[in-house]
């Protein structure tokens, strides 16, 4: 028996801020390397909705389980792990958002 395990949807569609434009004005090489998909920043945060929608799932599955209707045990411990799984990767993305934010806040003007 094999379960289909949906991919978990990427962080997509950041595009450089004015200050980024700038500096790639300035600098060619680095204009090369900068992504510009002009998605704005709500379809970015549509994984949140996905994470959210995850652990709902979970969550109804272990009801079920504790409550005896479950009929696979595997369908809640693989939607457990996925529900974790996308709240860990969630929590080391905005780990790693905040850290460069205070970065660039210590940089001088």
């Amino acid at each position: 028996m094999s379960i289909a395990i949906p991919a978990l949807a990427g962080v997509t569609g950041v595009a450089p801020t004015q200050y980024l434009q700038a500096a790639s004005a300035a600098d060619p090489a680095a204009a090369a390397t900068m992504g510009t998909s002009g998605a704005d920043f709500a379809s970015v945060l549509s994984s949140v909705d996905g994470l959210q929608a995850a652990q709902s799932n979970a969550q109804n599955l272990a009801v079920q389980a504790v409550s005896g209707d479950l009929e696979d045990v595997h369908d809640y411990t693989v939607a457990a792990s996925e529900a974790s799984l996308a709240l860990e990767l969630t929590a080391a993305v905005r780990n790693k958002a905040v850290d460069a934010f205070t970065e660039i806040m210590r940089m001088q003007a």
